[in-house]
């Protein structure tokens, strides 16, 4: 792969090309707004003239059939791929294309920012995140493997779904968790404004996709309202039986347990199975070089670190790390520490 056209400068496609141009892959940005096109082609680096080997639309999925057929006029040899949010709708109106089916993969990244376009761009945008791709029996093998190239390109993990199966899948865990940030932020607005001051880390974790941009979340909620109504209305069936519950101390708990339950039914690390991690709490001083040192033992000790969590407060002299690893590797790597005189604590 040496020339690509991203349709579409928006966060999705800048961040592509600014991943594809770092590999050494020429990228042309075309956006219908000559301003936004020019910052992304500026950040990708110079264009390149002539035909396209793969042309992404990275636009609103309603945007697609307006523009798909002068690409494939343009470069009709080229691989074509989509990277929208519903794939049902969009792969529809592929088929009745002739022609170009064979030449079009469906795909879906699961990464985005809050900040939108290409001024929240980054290359390392899909690093270990899961990237959807959905092909159809009409798909060229040389098409599938240069998506495959691509989303291996940009250090993501491809999975295989079909159009409705993926819509069913993001509507639960992508629009799903949108309109329920967007409707707690919703709250805010009807408290003393005195009270945000008061404000922790948790309800910034909860709202903080609450600041995507409205009118692209309009079109996937639309486009997958189908997929949406049933978990709407089963979240509102929760939410009343939480109300008329509120006397009842048992079953609140059982609402935060249940709750608890889900959230561990969220894949760890790189979209792969949740893990059961254990968790090394160590105490380092507050100097330079001590957190280097501490990975340096965990590279002498052949562990793998999952995660960690650093809190140090400022003026302190220590410091807690915590490391998220394997029950084995804990144990090693406790050992390990201990032996050589780091501050090391029961492992959870």
């Amino acid at each position: 792969m040496k020339k690509v056209r991203v349709i579409g400068a928006g966060l999705i496609g800048t961040s592509i090309a600014l991943g594809l141009a770092g590999k050494g892959i020429a990228v042309k940005m075309v956006d219908s707004d000559q301003a936004r096109a020019g910052l992304a082609q500026d950040l990708v680096g110079e264009a390149f003239e002539g035909p396209a080997e793969l042309v992404i639309f990275a636009l609103p999925s309603s945007y697609l059939s307006k523009v798909i057929v002068a690409e494939f006029a343009l470069n009709p040899q080229a691989t074509f791929m989509d990277i929208g949010s519903t794939k049902t709708k969009p792969q529809g109106e592929i088929d009745t294309l002739p022609g170009l089916a064979a030449r079009f993969c469906g795909t879906h990244p699961m990464a985005g920012r809050e900040i939108g376009g290409p001024e929240g761009a980054r290359a390392d945008l899909f690093d270990g995140r899961v990237w959807i791709y959905t092909p159809t029996a009409q798909s060229q093998d040389e098409v599938i493997a240069t998506v495959l190239e691509l989303i291996a390109l940009l250090n993501a993990t491809p999975i295989k779904m079909d159009a409705a199966g993926h819509d069913a899948a993001v509507a639960l865990i992508s629009h799903l968790p949108q309109i329920s940030a967007s409707l707690l932020a919703k709250q805010l607005l009807r408290g003393d404004e005195s009270w945000m001051a008061l404000a922790g880390q948790g309800l910034k974790d909860a709202t903080r996709i609450a600041a995507s941009e409205p009118s692209l979340w309009q079109e996937i909620i639309s486009a997958n309202r189908g997929e949406i109504r049933p978990l709407l209305l089963n979240l509102e069936k929760d939410l009343h039986q939480l109300i008329t519950s509120l006397d009842e101390s048992t079953a609140i708990e059982s609402v935060i347990a249940d709750g608890r339950l889900g959230r561990k039914r969220i894949p760890g690390k790189h979209g792969g199975r949740p893990r059961d991690y254990h968790f090394l709490p160590i105490v380092i001083e507050d100097k330079a070089g001590q957190l280097a040192a501490l990975f340096q033992e965990c590279a002498i000790a052949g562990v793998n670190i999952e995660d960690l969590s650093i809190e140090h407060s400022p003026g302190q002299f220590t410091g807690l790390v915590t490391l998220a690893l394997s029950r084995d590797d804990a144990e090693k790597l406790s050992k390990h520490l201990l032996s050589r005189g780091w501050k090391v604590h029961a492992s959870s």
